[in-house]
């Protein structure tokens, strides 16, 4: 099991680089924790004190997995190495299919680059 430090970094920091894996899988359980509220909210009444509970649920949990999502793709880009504010491009409709599927299928720079030594590691002062 990964260390909390190991998990707060991939989720939450932009220094270093992930691979492709890693981009994906982190992708995918940010998504699999945004839709679980989601889904709770619409086996609920509408209106209800309950459905109240499970929106504002999900929109902490968008507002977490927006940041996610930025995190990885900032350094599944410095993994490319290129700079991460071309994660902006995920916001761009239609075109932030296209990237994703850049950032999952394209591999990385091998050995070390300028925004780290080895993928999947925080980048090294």
């Amino acid at each position: 099991m990964p260390d909390r430090s190991d998990l707060t970094w991939l989720f939450f920091k932009t220094s270093g680089r992930v691979s492709r894996a890693a981009y994906f899988l982190g992708g995918l359980l940010v998504a699999i924790i945004q839709a679980f509220p989601l889904y709770r909210f619409t086996l609920v009444p509408e209106g209800s004190a309950e459905s109240n509970m499970w929106s504002f649920i999900f929109f902490i949990a968008f507002i977490a997995s927006l940041w996610s999502n930025i995190a990885l793709a900032v350094k599944r880009l410095h993994d490319l190495d290129k700079p991460g504010i071309a994660a902006l491009i995920l916001f761009v409709p239609v075109v932030s299919i296209v990237a994703f599927l850049v950032l999952c299928l394209f591999p990385g720079q091998p050995g070390p680059n300028r925004y780290g030594r080895r993928t999947n590691e925080p980048a090294q002062p």
